[in-house]
């Protein structure tokens, strides 16, 4: 689109490299025609979808001397923009005529702010983290409907205090049955949830009286369906594991980016009093979230 709002030309290119060295060399060459020195682009955003095509237009080095703004919209910003046009048709070009006439009009504002891909990367690894982390949810909200039928008082009396740490884990997936662990010596059991637990626990004794209280009070299982049951629990307890090690890694490789960030909310002596006095809060670790 011109600056006069006419419309200069509408094609379509493909969305990989070629497509987007056809798009530059179009605008390139339309601009030196027209004898303009300035470029305004504009997409609708769709997720991943631009990233690249966004990339390779701030790197793109016959457009730099047209000093190009980019812009990625909202599509909410393209629907209310469209409204005042009640009469289009909805499809690509129109939604691209749509793109253009409201970066002419000047009132979006905000450019793609890339100039430094540090902070996408950081977006790139924190979102990794956070469906990591959604995924271990989910994995450990599963884990505990099949324990419900493989032991359910011991679900339901909340015996461990952590569910899901190495001695109860243990619990689960080195007896086969409730019956295993509900009549075993209590001496055993107590050696055994002493060597998990590396003797941590203060009062191994009594947690194991509790573990048998509980396995003695649960449902038992037919058989077969008590070993598709442990199956599962096993492999649930591998892919939980798994998940743990990702997001321990994400954690390293998140960590060593926002060393490279400049980070007021860690570089201010005082920091957190002051936070504390304007109602904000967070961890050491504030990438955590």
């Amino acid at each position: 689109m011109k600056p006069d709002g006419s419309n200069f030309s509408s094609f379509s290119v493909n969305n990989n490299l070629g497509g987007a060295k056809s798009l530059s060399n179009r605008i390139v060459s339309t601009l030196t025609k027209e004898s303009l020195t300035d470029v305004v682009i504009g997409l609708e955003s769709t997720s991943i979808y631009g990233d690249n095509f966004v990339c390779f237009l701030l790197e793109d080095g016959f457009l730099a001397p047209f000093h190009p703004k980019i812009h990625v919209l909202n599509p909410k910003q393209v629907k209310k923009f469209k409204e005042a046009y009640p009469d289009l048709p909805k499809n690509d070009s129109v939604d691209a005529y749509i793109i253009a006439d409201a970066l002419r009009f000047g009132r979006i504002k905000n450019e793609v702010y890339l100039d430094d891909y540090h902070y996408k990367a950081l977006q790139t690894l924190t979102r990794s983290r956070f469906f990591a982390v959604q995924n271990l949810t989910k994995e450990k909200q599963r884990f505990m409907n099949y324990l419900f039928m493989k032991c359910s008082s011991l679900v339901q009396e909340k015996v461990f205090s952590n569910t899901f740490d190495a001695t109860a884990l243990s619990v689960y997936e080195d007896f086969s049955s409730p019956d295993e662990f509900a009549y075993m010596d209590l001496n055993d059991l107590t050696a055994f949830i002493q060597e998990k637990g590396k003797n941590h626990f203060p009062d191994p004794e009594g947690l194991a009286k509790s573990i048998q209280a509980a396995a003695r009070g649960s449902y038992r299982l037919p058989k077969t369906v008590n070993n598709s049951v442990n199956q599962v629990l096993s492999l649930s307890i591998s892919s939980m594991k798994a998940i743990e090690k990702q997001i321990k890694s994400l954690d390293f490789v998140i960590a060593e980016q926002l060393a490279i960030i400049p980070n007021t909310l860690t570089s201010i002596n005082g920091q957190a009093s002051l936070a504390k006095y304007a109602g904000l809060a967070w961890t050491q670790s504030i990438w955590i979230f």
